[in-house]
């Protein structure tokens, strides 16, 4: 299987040396596909928030302290074990929250950051059933500079279809509008090039944008083959927090319970559609269960921003030996 991760063969990989599609990966931007190409694990964190207090890579302003865009992509910039950069504000609306985010981004570029070194990965709102909507919050994204989305609360095959296709541009079969906006400017290319890149891998093998979709409901995982079957899908995911919530629930005295073994049925439930589907699986580990997700087969981890996230990728990547 082209994606089936173990810690023996990232171990292996490491004495032997990447595959013979190396040279082609070397001229990747997103340095993401170039991991998935060599079977290797991928680690990300959350971007620091502007209230947050600051890691051991921070400083400057004290904890609770606004900090500027400035300030936040020094801190981005300054950790460099993170393979990507993860925004979720746009989860509940890409309108709302597109405007701080491409600040965010602009200050990142300021101090040096592009694709190739800091990829940006963003969550996305519901797509459901309103597809001109999804198409237009899609594009705004992706002209943002991002080169992975993220489709959260998927619930049918269709909407993993409807919402591909807005990833992609015309010329390649999708409904993406031609317009290109500071994407070329963030990704270090020419627009024209930048069109060229910008479509979907695996589907497209030179492509540079990936797809996540995350799957967080009973609907959702009623139908995960359905949406495993899709073509074009980068990682799946099963939400794992969101899921907790589901599987909760309050007892006599009020206090809230998780069936946990209803829950770790739903992951797995997850887990076993991206085995089957041949697809990366992703997870938002700890440190405390990193290392038995790897083993259980994920190899796609989102952390927080902060000393334990820090320390779960350090774990991370000392087990996969990278």
């Amino acid at each position: 299987m082209r994606f089936k991760l173990t810690i023996v063969a990232a171990a292996l990989a490491m004495v032997i040396g990447p595959p013979s599609g190396h040279a082609q990966s070397a001229q990747r931007l997103n340095p993401m596909i170039t991991l998935h190409e060599q079977g290797m694990p991928v680690f990300g964190l959350y971007a620091p928030r502007a209230r947050t207090a600051r890691g051991r890579r921070g400083g400057g302003a004290t904890a609770g302290q606004p900090k500027s865009r400035a300030e936040l992509a020094s801190e981005i910039l300054g950790y460099g074990s993170s393979d990507f950069v993860f925004d979720g504000s746009m989860e509940r609306s890409v309108d709302d929250a597109l405007s701080a985010f491409a600040g965010l981004v602009g200050a990142m570029q300021a101090a040096g950051a592009s694709t190739r070194s800091n990829p940006l990965v963003v969550k996305m709102q519901e797509i459901g059933t309103d597809y001109d909507a999804a198409r237009a919050a899609i594009a705004k994204q992706l002209d943002a500079g991002v080169s992975t989305i993220m489709f959260v609360g998927v619930e049918s095959a269709e909407e993993v279809r409807q919402g591909l296709a807005a990833m992609r541009f015309a010329s390649n079969g999708g409904t993406r509008p031609d317009a290109v906006g500071r994407a070329p400017a963030y990704w270090g290319v020419s627009d024209a090039e930048y069109r060229r890149k910008a479509d979907l891998w695996p589907l497209n093998p030179e492509g540079e944008l990936l797809n996540w979709t995350i799957v967080e409901s009973h609907e959702g995982l009623a139908h995960v083959r359905e949406i495993a079957a899709v073509e074009g899908i980068g990682v799946l995911w099963p939400g794992a927090g969101t899921l907790r919530g589901l599987f909760s629930s309050t007892n006599a005295a009020g206090e809230r319970t998780l069936d946990v073994e209803a829950w770790e049925n739903s992951i797995q439930t997850v887990l076993a559609a991206c085995k089957e589907f041949d697809i990366p699986c992703g997870y938002p580990a700890n440190a405390s269960d990193i290392e038995m997700r790897m083993q259980q087969g994920f190899s796609v981890f989102v952390m927080g921003w902060g000393e334990s996230g820090f320390a779960t990728v350090d774990l991370g990547r000392r087990v996969a030996g990278r």
